[in-house]
């Protein structure tokens, strides 16, 4: 690993101990390996763990949860197998809480509302498409919304999900006329100059896999001027 990866990953990190690895992802990082053959962050965060502990083979990395590679935000990685089975138990017993922040041209329709949609994914598209009603090979997804404020062109809204499914905050907010800034996939009329699509995933709020007690992460926003203008504007 050269000294700027390192660096690199030593900035990202928003969180450390001898059980958890929390960083803030990069629009442009994918969190595993994937057909494009880039270094994903798993193997980033490896070799930083290797270099900065002097660890001799193999390090151990858990996975238990992904963002897409258009999107930014917190991601945590585990680094004993005892702390990744209990992390996947607690989101699989809805115990581990994600926030994320969307910017869209359109305002929602409601001030805040809690969305059901049924998604079937499309392998060959990568693409999810929603159902009002449960069909065949359909997933159930619930998110609750609520608007947050306005700039000039764009509207921050904040987004709780209750599920996880794929693209699922892309494919319901695109149902409710609040496509996501970038998202060309499900609706944008332009990408992003970086290529990134304007969904950050702000804050996860869970009970510490090992000593029990409540961690809130929170990552700040990418480095862009309207990014920027909506972290200001909500200041918390």
């Amino acid at each position: 690993m050269s000294a700027s990866e390192f660096q690199q990953i030593t900035s990202q990190i928003l969180f450390e101990d001898n059980h958890l690895i929390i960083l803030n992802k990069k629009a442009s990082q994918i969190v595993q390996g994937d057909k494009t053959g880039d270094t994903p962050l798993c193997d980033l965060v490896k070799a930083y763990l290797k270099k900065k502990y002097g660890k001799p083979g193999d390090v151990f990395l858990g996975i238990p949860h992904r963002l897409d590679r258009p999107v930014s935000g917190v991601v945590v990685f585990t680094k004993t197998s005892k702390a990744l089975s209990r992390v996947n138990k607690m989101i699989h017993d809805r115990e581990f809480y994600k926030t994320y922040w969307a910017i869209s041209k359109n305002r929602p329709p409601k001030e805040e509302d809690t969305l059901i949609h049924y998604l079937r994914k499309n392998e060959k598209l990568n693409k999810s498409f929603a159902f009002e009603k449960p069909e065949k090979d359909t997933l159930k997804a619930e998110l609750s919304y609520r608007y947050l404020s306005s700039s000039d062109k764009y509207n921050l809204i904040e987004v709780e999900l209750h599920t996880g499914r794929h693209h699922q905050i892309r494919v319901q907010l695109a149902e409710i006329g609040c496509i996501i800034k970038g998202d060309l996939k499900y609706g944008a009329e332009r990408s992003n100059p970086d290529g990134s699509i304007s969904l950050h995933a702000r804050k996860l709020k869970f009970k510490h896999p090992v000593k029990d007690d409540l961690l809130e992460i929170t990552a700040p926003v990418p480095k862009d001027d309207l990014w920027l203008f909506f972290e200001k504007e909500n200041q918390s």
